[in-house]
């Protein structure tokens, strides 16, 4: 088991390296000028390039690449300035000497994502750690919804096979597949949110946390959690009723499965015990590629729903080319994503037999 997550982690970290290429590439070549965005209507040539070399855009588009990696690796060459390490880009942060080499040194520290075009040199990582836990809390809400009733309705739509239940639940989950998130998101919050705002009490927009009107700081607001978590929940609760259905009918018409009913077990014993168990594998990898995504499928249910959260902070960056920002939270849902994939390999090996024994 060791070899094989040491497999698994070397194997994530060149799929994040490529992300990272990728990235940084994309963003490069994309058209626009943050230094223009900087200045907004006051195109001073001087202050142009000197925000230019300040974010080191003069530099070959080569050795910007390099200074990226060098700002993201946790172990990399700094140059010496006082207490703490200059990148040789740009930025400042502090970390723990290792060896010194002439006039840099090589430095253990966290990942530099460096800092914001658009918020007074603001720490891209300090962004993110703000906006990423009411995305987690809107991801984490949605995926336990979309599992638990998805789980509970394809294990009834599998004992009631063809039936007009059975046929009536496929309809509706076709259409929730289907169904596109910002379109869900226009839709419920208009029915649910103005409509029959009266009898729910729900409000379009909101976050997990209000300003109180008074002035006496932030207060909880979990109703405001409902429909977001909802409308981002549909789709993989469509997904994970068909997969449960389909796999715990296939697993049904196994051999053991006749042999326990043979035995003269309940129903309900053999569906628990036997059948469920060994058809939730599809149904694990669904649920863990749907958390993932999530992570990138918010961003048009945050800005519907004025979620503050990673994805409304990527939408408003992208208006501004704060490209900082947009690149370090596609590698955080990369390396989320990396994570949650090696978490699932282990725990096939706990819930499959043939996967533990291979």
């Amino acid at each position: 088991m060791f070899r094989y997550l040491i497999n698994k982690i070397l194997y994530g970290f060149l799929t994040l390296l490529g992300v990272i290429t990728i990235v940084f590439l994309l963003f490069t070549v994309l058209p626009g000028d943050p230094a223009r965005m900087m200045l907004d209507q006051k195109e001073d040539p001087e202050q142009l390039a000197l925000i230019r070399k300040n974010l080191g855009l003069d530099q070959p588009v080569w050795k910007q690449y390099l200074y990226y990696l060098n700002d993201l690796s946790p172990i990399s060459f700094h140059a010496k300035s006082g207490e703490s390490y200059t990148s040789l880009e740009s930025g400042k942060y502090k970390g723990t000497s290792l060896i010194s080499i002439g006039n840099s040194t090589l430095v253990l520290k966290y990942p530099y994502m460096r800092v914001s075009f658009q918020k007074q040199g603001k720490l891209v990582s300090d962004i993110i750690a703000e906006t990423l836990p009411n995305t987690l809390v809107l991801a984490v809400s949605a995926i336990v919804f979309a599992t638990i009733i998805g789980i509970l309705l394809g294990i009834w739509s599998a004992l009631v096979k063809d039936s007009w239940w059975d046929r009536a639940l496929l309809v509706i989950t076709s259409i929730g597949m289907s169904t596109p998130s910002f379109f869900s998101a226009i839709i419920i919050g208009y029915i649910f949110a103005f409509l029959l705002h009266q009898f729910t009490g729900l409000s379009m927009t909101g976050s997990l946390y209000e300003i109180d009107d008074m002035g006496e700081g932030k207060h909880l607001e979990l109703k405001n959690l409902i429909l977001p978590a909802f409308t981002l929940g549909i789709r993989p609760l469509a997904v994970i009723t068909q997969l449960t259905r389909n796999s715990l009918l296939e697993t049904l018409n196994q051999d053991y499965i006749r042999t326990a009913f043979a035995k003269g077990l309940k129903s309900s014993e053999v569906i628990r015990k036997h059948a469920l168990k060994n058809s939730l594998n599809p149904v694990i990898t669904a649920t863990s590629g749907w958390f993932a995504s999530m992570l990138a499928g918010a961003v048009f249910v945050e800005f519907i729903f004025g979620w503050n959260g990673l994805g409304k902070e990527i939408v408003n960056a992208l208006n501004t080319l704060d490209l900082p920002i947009v690149m370090g939270a596609v590698l955080i849902i990369a390396t989320t994503f990396i994570c949650i994939n090696i978490l699932v390999d282990i725990l096939y090996g706990i819930l499959d037999p043939k996967v533990r024994i291979q």
